[in-house]
């Protein structure tokens, strides 16, 4: 009976071995189950964190006049520290010159030119260069140094100082001449200057002085010497021209291009961009008297001329299926004129950028 009993129990503390090593195997692998679920969840999270784009650097070109005045408040941000989503540098130049090259050679990645050399840009680079938005509408005008030019026709015989000779202020110019019978090479002596201020300097020193300036260097001219005033405002005469025409286009100075190649690599930093300058503008348009303060730190012109002349200078953000209608009406204009004056031909469709 004893040993009945004894292989009972011992039946007993094997069964409770086994079913304890059971539970044993089965919590240890409950706990190696549990290690892969968290190592798996880890490595899960760790690509999220890994592709997190990091700021990337973007250089910014703009002309010292009314493309650089839309962009006062984007800079002043970038300056203060409070723009940290991407690594911007801008830079203010005197002329179209200097930018080109550096555009081309990559040396810069957006840049605000004039409306045509942005064509000639893509047809030169074979498509290598977008148009991002439109920046500024017509700002030229004709200002004089007396009272003698009431119409066009008053050009006839003159000599009319002027700065953008290969850019749109020239054809602009050439365009409003000769849809009023006017030769430019014959009828009228054009003295082109390299800089709008020595359009300035030279209508201020003579008396009956004509020159062809964009703001917000009318005003400076206005304010430097009374006696010079607005004869001639282009955007107006262009739309006059414009009445016979099948398809109205619009005088555009100015636009924004990027390299494409910047565009592809980088489109959150191309759409980042784009969001900031349009609140740029927006702010500029809507804020004269603080917009020209800061139009002033940056010595585009004095916080005094920029506050008469801001509302003057038709800065806008005009993008999409508008920028594509209107910037491809006046291309089109400009090469009927002179094909040279947008690279050979009107752009396709690639070259307008659309978000």
């Amino acid at each position: 009976m004893k040993k009945k009993i004894a292989a009972v129990l011992l039946s007993v503390l094997m069964a409770s071995s086994v079913l304890a090593g059971c539970l044993g195997g089965q919590e240890s692998q409950t706990e190696e189950t549990e290690t892969q679920e968290q190592e798996t969840q880890e490595a899960e999270e760790q690509p999220s964190q890994e592709t997190e784009a990091d700021p990337v650097d973007v250089d910014v070109m703009a002309l010292k006049g009314p493309t650089a005045m839309g962009m006062v408040k984007f800079m002043d941000e970038v300056d203060s520290g409070s723009v940290t989503s991407e690594n911007y540098n801008f830079s203010i130049a005197a002329s179209a010159d200097e930018v080109t090259p550096k555009l081309v050679q990559g040396e810069t990645d957006i840049a605000a030119v004039p409306a045509n050399l942005a064509s000639v840009l893509y047809n030169k680079t074979q498509g290598q260069v977008e148009v991002l938005a439109v920046n500024t509408l017509g700002v030229l005008y004709i200002v004089e140094n007396g009272d003698t030019v009431q119409s066009v026709e008053d050009l006839r015989g003159k000599t009319i100082y002027a700065s953008g000779k290969g850019s749109t202020p020239e054809y602009a110019l050439e365009y409003v001449l000769s849809a009023n019978g006017i030769d430019p090479e014959k009828d009228v002596t054009i003295e082109w200057k390299s800089e709008h201020s020595e359009c300035v300097a030279a209508i201020t020193s003579s008396e009956n002085g004509i020159a062809m300036l964009p703001q917000p260097f009318v005003t400076t001219a206005e304010t430097q010497n009374p006696s010079i005033r607005t004869a001639l405002d282009l955007t107006e005469e262009w739309d006059k021209a414009q009445k016979t025409e099948e398809n109205n286009s619009a005088l555009i100075t100015g636009v924004v291009v990027a390299r494409t190649d910047f565009i592809e690599e980088n489109p959150e930093a191309v759409e980042d961009f784009m969001t900031r300058y349009q609140e740029s503008v927006d702010y500029v348009n809507r804020n004269t008297e603080d917009a020209a303060e800061l139009v002033g730190k940056y010595d585009i012109v004095t916080a005094e001329v920029a506050k008469t002349a801001l509302p003057e200078c038709n800065i806008v953000f005009m993008e999409g299926e508008e920028m594509k209608e209107k910037l491809s009406g006046y291309l089109e204009v400009l090469g009927g004129q002179n094909p040279e004056a947008i690279g050979g031909e009107v752009p396709g469709d690639d070259f307008y950028y659309s978000r």
